[in-house]
């Protein structure tokens, strides 16, 4: 497990990246131009991003394909998920959580790319189980 402050390092890292990416594109364009973005600028950065990562259920002592698919795994350790919608509702948190539970992983950031301060966009979920 890392260090929670190399974790909170990374956190600081993706915060930043989106507030860059936001300021130079703006809101309201499709979620998948910023995930290319943002996913350049992180790299810039240094780190670690994988994109697209199948999400299997472990039941019963199997794994279950889902469908399920994480936006983006920062530093193997961070779950993004990316929005470009007129609000966030509960299902798209109720979406991170079941990707942080499902992957076993503790922290995840939820963006809404359409928000006009990106500030407002983001937002931090913590797995408790």
């Amino acid at each position: 497990m890392e260090s929670s402050s190399n974790v909170e390092r990374v956190a600081a890292i993706i915060v930043d990246a989106a507030v860059k990416v936001h300021i130079a594109l703006g809101p309201g364009l499709l979620e998948s131009v910023y995930q290319k973005c943002y996913v350049h600028e992180r790299r810039k950065r240094g780190l670690s991003v994988e994109t697209e990562v199948a999400l299997p259920i472990h039941y019963d002592g199997e794994s279950v394909e889902s469908g399920l698919r994480i936006d983006m795994l920062v530093e193997g350790s961070i779950v993004v998920e990316n929005k470009s919608v007129e609000k966030l509702h509960p299902l798209h948190e109720a979406q991170l959580l079941t990707y942080l539970r499902l992957s076993g992983r503790r922290i995840g950031f939820l963006l809404n790319w359409n928000s006009v301060l990106i500030k407002d966009g983001i937002k931090r979920m913590v797995n408790g189980y």
